[in-house]
């Protein structure tokens, strides 16, 4: 999986290039700015673009903005965006789109190389990967707005929480230690209560949840 790396921070970018090549995926070409980030994507076509948020000049948000720009040219793209700290309308407005191929993590995530890793992969596949502390504040936030998220028991808020983060049903069996069947029934009751369409397509899943939590 070929990778292109946008990162201000020489020894993160560095770090990031190294950790991911010993992963197996080949870094083609790190970025220090946004515009080298367009230019490397533009001329790589990489099977998936990592981008910090912050980068000069204003370190404010033209990683996102470079994102955005590059899946407006190129929709089917994958990009994962990386964050120092949470911050919910930076998902949404990343995620705004419904398009495929898309994540939001933390920096933090990086140190578990294997988990980190494995999003990538679920990105460039054309899956979701969402922190689990952003999806954690959107699902508290639907719970103060109301609209059916206060009403589903412990145990569903947290498959709920795992679905937004682009896990299949497999994936959150194991992650609760619950069969897979389990799972299918909590999400069946899940999608019930919240009024959404039963989909069998995970992605397609994820945004429709994705989608009720934003709004």
């Amino acid at each position: 999986m070929r990778v292109v790396i946008g990162e201000d921070e020489a020894l993160l970018r560095q770090g990031l290039a190294l950790l991911l090549q010993q992963d197996g995926l080949d870094v083609v070409a790190v970025a220090a700015n946004a515009a080298e980030l367009e230019a490397a994507v533009d001329l790589h076509e990489p099977d998936v673009v990592i981008t910090d948020i912050r980068m000069p000049p204003s370190f404010t948000d033209e990683g996102l903005v470079a994102a955005a720009r590059i899946r407006r040219r190129r929709p089917s793209m994958p990009v994962v965006v990386l964050s120092q700290h949470v911050q919910r309308r930076y998902a949404e407005e990343l995620i705004r789109d419904g398009g495929a191929g898309i994540g939001y993590l933390l920096k933090q995530r990086i140190a578990d190389v294997r988990t980190f890793t494995a999003d990538l992969r679920r990105v460039a596949r054309g899956g979701t990967a969402l922190d689990p502390d952003v999806v954690e504040i959107m699902v508290a936030r639907a719970r103060m707005l109301g609209g059916g998220v206060e009403a589903l028991t412990p145990r569903q808020r947290e498959v709920l929480a795992l679905m937004a983060q682009g896990r299949s049903n497999g994936a959150i069996a194991a992650e609760l230690g619950l069969s897979e069947k389990a799972i299918v029934q909590h999400t069946s009751n899940i999608y019930d209560m919240l009024g959404l369409a039963v989909d069998a397509d995970d992605h397609r899943r994820v945004l429709a949840v994705i989608h009720y939590l934003t709004h």
